[in-house]
């Protein structure tokens, strides 16, 4: 399995920003045009772009819709695999993302209140097609843009949606994210070793090191957002440390 660096291109109000912790208002990074960004990491390397509604994520009304299927189209001709997340709150809102050749949906919010809806899910478009985006903190299961809390764990909820049918799983720590203070790898850890499905890790990455250390969990990528909006180190530079 190849392990992969993820660039996330996170949209609010028309941009791509970047949160500490996804608290609005909180923008370390705002650029105007983000499909100009992902073309970007397309012709830095990037094999995987991850692209999250923000508005969506917090509002439950996917705002950044059709800036998400511009960067489809300029992109998948390339040969990137795109994945999406952010405000799918229904099936018509994943097979409406999936017909405009997105290739793989993140739910969160709305598969932990409706669990049946990965099956149904996987059941019509393949489980590889589908992600559910475990967020936690404190050990415990996020939902609505990181807004509430659920009596849920990442390692209890990824084992049911891994049974589902859900393909893969996002793992965001939010004790880390956007903090720039670097990563804890023990949770990812945790969670790869009791499920047998992908699991991508997020949150805290600051360094190249924090890379080498997640890819060591088992994980099967990583997204990273700050650290290459910062200039911390290049996508080039993360490709290269991963493959050495």
């Amino acid at each position: 399995m190849t392990f992969e660096v993820i660039p996330a291109v996170d949209m609010r109000g028309g941009k791509c920003v970047q949160l500490v912790q996804g608290v609005p208002g909180s923008e370390m990074v705002s650029i105007d045009d983000p499909v100009k960004v992902a073309l970007d990491w397309v012709s830095q390397g990037a094999r995987i772009l991850h692209l999250i509604d923000l508005d969506g994520a917090i509002e439950g009304e996917r705002k950044n819709a059709p800036i998400v299927e511009k960067i489809v189209q300029k992109c998948k001709p390339l040969g990137v695999f795109i994945q999406v997340g952010g405000g799918i709150r229904s099936f018509e809102d994943a097979a409406t993302l999936l017909s405009t050749g997105v290739d793989r949906i993140i739910l969160s919010t709305a598969a932990l209140r409706d669990p049946a809806l990965i099956k149904r899910l996987a059941d019509e478009f393949g489980n590889k097609h589908i992600n559910v985006a475990l967020d936690s903190k404190n050990g415990k299961i996020s939902i609505e843009g990181w807004t509430r809390e659920s009596e849920h764990t990442p390692v209890e909820m990824g084992i049911r949606f891994e049974e589902l049918g859900a393909g893969s799983i996002l793992y965001t720590n939010i004790d880390t994210e956007g903090l720039m203070e670097g990563v804890n790898p023990d949770p990812t850890r945790k969670l790869v070793r009791s499920v047998h499905i992908p699991v991508i890790a997020s949150g805290g990455v600051t360094t190249l090191d924090d890379i080498v250390v997640l890819k060591g969990t088992g994980a099967a990528g990583v997204v990273v957002g700050s650290a290459l909006y910062t200039h911390k180190f290049t996508l080039a530079e993360a490709i290269n440390i991963i493959s050495d």
